[in-house]
């Protein structure tokens, strides 16, 4: 009886390390550039002498007129779009971008606030 105890200890000393090791490790928040290149670069481009790409260049977006970056063709909507672009602004599009501009063809829509927020800061930091 004895015995049967003490392997029944060991067993269990053993079955609880594999057993913790079974828990994921939490994911890594990722990073604002890499949350831009992730959901925001197959269609815009920072870097200034790139040319548009199916959305306009962002960069020097933040305080620049909605509808104005060179060489790119709004839909409709933006001929109406009579504002600079700045934090609320582009927070408010990031998260429906149809409610800010009627027509617009982003499809594009962030609900997590603290994403939106990490991404508009990653664009002032490159303006």
């Amino acid at each position: 009886m004895v015995r049967t105890c003490g392997l029944g200890i060991v067993f269990a000393v053993i079955a609880v390390p594999v057993a913790l090791a079974q828990f994921p490790v939490p994911a890594a928040k990722p990073t604002p550039d890499i949350l831009f290149r992730n959901q925001c670069a197959t269609c815009h481009s920072l870097n200034a002498s790139d040319p548009p790409r199916q959305g306009p260049n962002l960069a020097g977006v933040i305080g620049r007129k909605a509808g104005s970056a060179p060489n790119f063709k709004y839909s409709a909507g933006f001929a109406n779009a009579d504002f600079n672009w700045d934090d609320e602004r582009l927070d408010a599009y990031l998260t429906n971008p149809q409610a800010v501009i009627p027509g617009a063809v982003m499809p594009y829509r962030q609900a997590n606030a603290d994403t939106r927020k990490s991404i508009i800061s990653y664009l002032e930091a490159q303006h």
